[in-house]
């Protein structure tokens, strides 16, 4: 979920958040994507984390909301929703260079082959607090979604989708994200890398804001 300034979504000449806001927002953050895994039913958890979303972006003290901004979400659709294993992989080593916390690794962890979009590489944030990425950025981007990309997992801040009992990860791309700088210029997200960049439209999940 779009959080507040961390070590790889980076404000630029922002107001330091206050550190209870931020501690809020991530305990919001985890407590919603926990209630999603715990329901069984993938429209009923994607009904909630849209609207659990929309409150946050438009209430949260911590929230990178601007003035005049509000979420749109495109309707479920589960022929977005996989679950898929995550594949062996040779990849590149990945570095985000930001502005405050200098170059932030990230260094493959596999990759996962979605039916009619293509094949995203996973990966692991190689500082901080370790965890599972995956960013998308498919033929959506530029016209009903933003043009640079969006998140569908990040662990370490609580967007975490779950897998079934076989090790199989639930990858569904109507919970994609926006990063903090669709909202605010003045952030500076990393972008998809090629090995996450699909031709297909998934016009799902987090749409360009109102107020974009």
């Amino acid at each position: 979920m779009t959080a507040p300034k961390d070590d790889w979504e980076d404000a630029q000449d922002l107001p330091s958040k206050d550190a209870l806001d931020t501690a809020s927002w991530r305990r919001e953050v985890h407590a919603l994507y926990a209630a999603v895994r715990a329901e069984p039913d993938p429209e009923e958890a994607h009904a909630l984390w849209v609207e659990t979303r929309s409150r946050l972006f438009l209430e949260h003290p911590a929230s990178p909301r601007r003035e005049g901004q509000s979420l749109r979400h495109a309707p479920y659709d589960p022929a977005f929703r996989f679950v898929v294993p995550v594949e062996p992989a040779e990849q590149e080593p990945w570095e985000f260079l930001s502005a405050t916390d200098g170059v932030v690794p990230f260094r493959g962890a596999g990759r996962v082959t979605l039916e009619g979009l293509g094949t995203l590489d996973l990966w692991w944030l190689d500082s901080y607090g370790g965890g599972l990425f995956l960013p998308v950025r498919d033929g959506s981007a530029g016209q009903e979604t933003y043009g640079a990309g969006r998140y569908l997992l990040d662990t370490v801040k609580g967007a975490d989708l779950g897998r079934d009992d076989q090790d199989s990860w639930v990858v569904d791309l109507n919970f994609a994200y926006n990063p903090s700088c669709v909202y605010d210029y003045r952030w500076v997200c990393p972008l998809a890398p090629p090995g996450n960049r699909v031709e297909a439209s998934a016009p799902v999940g987090e749409l360009l804001p109102e107020g974009y």
